[in-house]
């Protein structure tokens, strides 16, 4: 179950730098009350996940997630770079979150 709410607090952080995005220097309101919400959830989802998940593999797959997805939407909805060695890191990132959770023990 940690492993669900840290995942989802993963999508949370992606939820909130898209927001942040949108929110074009949190002049637009309605964005950033967006933001405020998927940020206070990711926090929430994060301490939760952290009672049973070692606080650095926590730490480490949740900014991991953020990095990944935010990094996608990116490329997807604004038009960021998907080059060569970009794709191939977030690849590692991929592989590197997923070696997190194997290797953890949670309490």
């Amino acid at each position: 179950m940690a492993w669900i709410l840290l995942i989802l607090a993963g999508l949370c952080e992606v939820g909130f730098t898209t927001a942040l995005k949108l929110s074009e220097g949190f002049s637009k309101w309605t964005y950033t009350v967006v933001f405020l919400c998927f940020a206070a959830a990711s926090f929430l989802l994060l301490a939760k996940a952290a009672q049973h998940i070692p606080i650095g593999t926590a730490y480490a797959v949740w900014t991991g997630i953020g990095a990944l997805g935010t990094a996608i939407i990116g490329i997807v909805f604004f038009k960021e770079s998907a080059d060569f060695w970009r794709i191939v890191f977030l690849f590692a990132l991929i592989g590197s979150i997923i070696g997190l959770k194997l290797v953890s023990k949670e309490a």
